[in-house]
């Protein structure tokens, strides 16, 4: 009798312990299926307050947060060409709580400091949705009387080295775009670097600067006034907001694009049911008509391209402005 009994008990606890493991397992399933986000979320922004960068991510972080029904935060880490705030970024728990609101100069960074910086801009994130684009153009001040682009060319080979062409600072985005612009057409400018875009755009219009490859969202209201004349876009297609300028191949220059985009990035391997709930918020911020005009006014399109398009065009950047770095020698201080 009492075998029997400690069989019972034997059975018992097996059912028991059974019967916890499948709760256990149960009250894993439901923690990993829980909706995303449950808490506030940080938008880390390597920028200052008040740019183009940092105007888009809070109009981002608006739309997300009332969308989602949770808040997007806006933190600005500007610093050292937005190493910092990648860093934080890629340093970060891959939960989908913190998340880079970057830029085109984020592919930047690998030609530029090389193994200085402690994380790989390839495999450190997952690229998840760009949100915008911005062209770049390619503007001059009144120092300069040409008015097509094709006069321009001649005018700058006709004086080698004495044209000057301004860009915010080494290794930014239109540094890159001068010199490989440049390059293709055998053109040799008077390269000027300053410390910001603002500074460029008082030059050129003063007259000191003739002329500079810029995003359009930092000369479209100079150009709009006529304060400054756009002689080409480097894009695939004209823009919307400046549909009178011939793009560079439509001006005889052969195809040139420069592309400047924004968009949304975490570090790698966040779950796959976050990756859609950022991909939903991303594509419907860039088609929410209040958005895109916000972006426009900046000076940008609005267009979200997200997943495996946008990682390949990650990993195409970095390759490209690997070797233009390279072959032009340029190097971060």
């Amino acid at each position: 009798m009492q075998k029997i009994q400690k069989n019972t008990r034997c059975s018992i606890a097996i059912r028991c312990v059974s019967l916890t493991a499948i709760l256990a397992a149960s009250g894993s399933g439901f923690a990993q299926a829980s909706p995303y986000p449950v808490r506030p979320v940080r938008l880390v922004v390597g920028f200052a307050a008040g740019g183009p960068t940092d105007v888009v991510a809070r109009a981002l972080a608006d739309y997300a947060g009332r969308t989602s029904g949770q808040p997007f935060v806006v933190e600005n880490r500007p610093g050292a060409n937005t190493i910092l705030a990648a860093q934080a970024v890629a340093g970060s728990p891959a939960d989908g709580y913190t998340l880079l609101f970057g830029a085109t100069n984020l592919t930047m960074i690998p030609a530029l400091y090389g193994a200085r910086v402690k994380f790989d801009v390839v495999k450190s994130f997952q690229a998840i949705c760009s949100v915008a684009t911005s062209p770049t153009v390619l503007v001059t001040g009144p120092a300069v009387q040409t008015r097509t682009l094709k006069d321009f060319m001649a005018a700058v080979r006709a004086q080698p080295g004495k044209i000057t062409a301004g860009s915010p600072g080494v290794g930014s985005s239109g540094h890159f775009a001068t010199e490989m612009f440049a390059r293709v057409n055998d053109l040799h400018f008077n390269h000027v670097h300053y410390k910001g875009a603002a500074p460029v755009v008082t030059d050129l219009m003063g007259g000191q600067l003739d002329s500079s490859f810029a995003t359009l969202g930092s000369v479209l209201s100079q150009i709009k006034n006529g304060k400054l004349h756009a002689l080409a876009v480097a894009a695939s297609k004209r823009s919307t907001l400046l549909p009178q300028v011939p793009t560079f191949s439509q001006a005889g220059a052969g195809e040139f694009t420069a592309d400047a985009w924004y968009g949304v990035l975490t570090p790698a391997g966040v779950p796959a049911q976050v990756v859609k709930v950022l991909e939903d918020v991303a594509q419907g911020f860039s088609k929410n008509e209040a958005a895109a005009e916000r972006m426009r006014s900046l000076g940008m399109e609005p267009e979200s391209q997200c997943g495996a398009p946008f990682a390949a065009q990650v990993l195409r950047e970095v390759a490209t402005y690997s070797r233009v770095a390279q072959a032009l020698d340029i190097t971060a201080e």
